[in-house]
């Protein structure tokens, strides 16, 4: 199954008789699925519908769906407001008492104030309602796999960069786990040398106590678990890949992580060499869990 991010975008127009309408869906990164709907008044069947098609389709990600609908005027009515006209009419008469030498309104002058004339959409029938919302549901279905399409072409795009990023990883570990100086022999010929030197600068050290803590030393300066712990993040990310599906939040809790390893790597590091890659480490995985951000 291919990975899908959780950004997309996507717009169907269309019509049904003397209606048009266009559908646009929007989606960006969620932690969940949070669906945000601006549908015209009257169709509240339709929305159960759509939130019921959209969770079968998408896991995660913040979803903005708007509907734009426009009917045909023949398919209207045109009706005078009564609350309008009789507010209109209440004012005139004021200002008329008030205006005595004013002009009389005229007829056409009174019914061109906003709100006194309106266009009154004719009521369908049943059965040309269930007829239209077919259409609707229909086209917004191929506007959900025009989201769903871009979504999936993007987590592609995202996992070629996730592979790519995992066998950096690998790579700089097999680096540090390859580097001379984090040998037990190299630790101890360090520790051994750097001994010396505090004996002789004093004799008042206790020999036996330097040993210990030189052998204390060396046991943290110790990365095979961590670099164990590595090798098997970078194999568990692989096969999440190649699983595919909804594993963004596995994702992320995996480059959390290879974090904490690359953490430790760092503060146990006994040669600038092992700093180095560390912090390359450090910086593959931020750029790595930038990526799972997107990921469903």
């Amino acid at each position: 199954m291919a990975l899908a991010s959780m950004t997309g975008f996507a717009r169907v127009e269309s019509s049904h008789e003397e209606a048009r309408w266009v559908w646009e869906l929007r989606s960006v990164n969620g932690k969940g699925l949070d669906v945000r709907l601006r549908l015209p008044q009257g169709l509240d069947g339709v929305e159960a519908e759509v939130r019921k098609r959209l969770a079968a389709k998408l896991k995660r990600g913040n979803v903005s769906i708007g509907l734009q609908m426009q009917r045909s005027q023949a398919d209207s009515k045109l009706v005078v407001n009564e609350g309008a006209l009789e507010q209109v009419l209440k004012a005139i008469s004021l200002l008329k008492d008030r205006l005595p030498n004013a002009s009389e309104p005229t007829l056409d002058g009174i019914l061109g104030y906003k709100g006194v004339l309106e266009f009154e959409e004719a009521e369908e029938n049943e059965e040309a309602k269930n007829a239209q919302n077919k259409v609707l549901l229909s086209t917004f279905d191929e506007a959900l796999n025009e989201l769903v399409a871009m979504r999936s072409s993007e987590g592609n795009a995202i996992s070629t960069l996730l592979t790519g990023q995992i066998n950096t990883i690998e790579a700089l570990t097999k680096q540090a786990e390859e580097l001379p100086s984090r040998s037990p022999e190299a630790i101890r010929a360090r520790l051994e040398t750097q001994l010396e030197e505090l004996l002789e600068a004093s004799s008042q050290l206790d020999p036996q106590r330097l040993h210990q803590e030189a052998a204390l030393l060396a046991t943290k300066a110790d990365i095979r678990e961590e670099l164990d712990r590595l090798y098997a993040h970078v194999e568990a990310v692989r096969e999440l890949l190649l699983k595919g599906g909804a594993i963004g939040r596995r994702l992320d809790f995996l480059a959390q992580e290879f974090n904490r390893e690359a953490n430790t790597l760092c503060s146990k590091s006994n040669s600038v060499e092992l700093t180095a890659i560390g912090l390359e480490l450090k910086t593959v995985i931020d750029q790595l869990r930038e990526q799972t951000q997107n990921i469903e």
